[in-house]
Parts: structure tokens; C-alpha cells; sequence
């Protein structure tokens, strides 16, 4: 009698059932309802972090419309004292957003920062609070934020006046709770 195959999680194999050993059968059966079960579980996985908001992608509405930004989020202490530093060009719809995890005050500067930036301070809710435009690259001046905010966002020199965004304008992410 030929045995059954037991290769089937190879590529382009399946079991073959033997209707005369029901026993190995049923572990082949129970063997492919588990290979089942986890792929169903993977491609549920998959489809929910597809579903989570992607945080390189941020939106101001302000200015007369709607302006879209891919960043990076900075979280960590070491994240966020690095910052831009030594970065050398930042694309038009690029920047880096800074997040607090509370809302304080804060303050930047520019040491070891190559490029012109603006800098855009938020609150918890996504209302921006105050924007600095054009930080000159290495200049320690301190750059503070009017009032407590939980995010800045850095995004190239002079980009808040060409889009004409102000105060009040707000701010959408994944990580900023709507403000609404």
C-alpha cells in the first residue's frame, strides 16, 4: 500500500488521504485546518495593520487648503535631541514631527542643523499654536513655543509662509487626537 505524503507545506505539494488509515487521516486533516486557521490569522493581522493610519503622512488644513507632509515621527528623548542635525536637504512636502507625549512647553535650536527650517508648534488637539519661520541653521538661540504644545513639526525654511499657514490652522496625524 503507498503511504501518504507528508510533504504538503511544500510548494505545489498536498497530503494525499488514504481511505484505508483513517487515523492518518485525520492528522493530515487537523494538520491542514491549523496551516488554515494561521494563514486566516495572518491575513487578518495584515488587513488590521493596514487599516492603522500611517504615520508618515500628515495633513494642515489651512492656508486655503489642504497640505500634505510625509514625516517622521521623533519620540525618544535620544529621537528628538538628534532631531534634523546634519541632515543636508529636505524635500518640499518633507519634515519631521515631534511628538511629547503631553502637552509642555518646549524649546529649540539649531546647533549642528544644516538646513533652514520652520518650525510648527501644536497642541494635543492639532490647533496650531505658533509657527517660527526660517531658523537659521546653527544658531543656539533658544526657539520656544507660545504656551504648552504637544508636537512641533520642522518642515523646510520659509514652506509655512509659501503655504500660508498661521495659528489656528489644524493639524492632522495619527498620533493627534482630532480636533473637533
Amino acid at each position: 500500500m503507498p503511504r501518504p505524503r507528508t510533504d504538503f507545506g511544500k510548494k505545489g505539494h498536498w497530503a494525499v488521504l488514504n481511505a484505508n488509515d483513517p487515523l492518518t487521516n485525520a492528522l493530515h486533516l487537523r494538520n491542514f485546518a491549523r496551516a488554515s486557521a494561521l494563514s486566516l490569522a495572518i491575513v487578518g493581522a495584515a488587513a488590521t495593520l493596514a487599516g492603522c493610519s500611517d504615520e508618515t503622512r500628515l495633513i494642515i488644513h489651512g492656508g486655503g487648503g489642504e497640505h500634505v507632509f510625509n514625516v517622521e515621527v521623533v519620540d525618544t528623548p535620544e529621537s528628538r535631541a538628534r532631531g534634523l542635525m546634519y541632515v543636508q536637504e529636505l524635500a518640499p512636502d518633507a519634515g519631521m514631527l515631534f511628538d511629547f507625549k503631553g502637552e509642555q512647553r518646549v524649546s529649540f535650536w539649531m546647533r549642528n542643523t544644516f538646513i533652514p527650517l520652520d518650525m510648527i508648534f501644536i497642541a494635543a488637539d492639532g490647533t496650531v499654536r505658533n509657527i517660527h519661520v526660517n531658523a537659521r541653521p546653527h544658531d543656539t538661540t533658544s526657539i520656544p513655543s507660545e504656551g504648552p504644545v504637544q508636537y512641533v513639526l520642522e518642515i523646510p525654511g520659509g514652506r509655512s509662509v509659501e503655504l500660508n499657514l498661521s495659528a489656528g490652522d489644524i493639524v492632522e496625524h495619527a498620533r493627534i487626537k482630532a480636533n473637533q
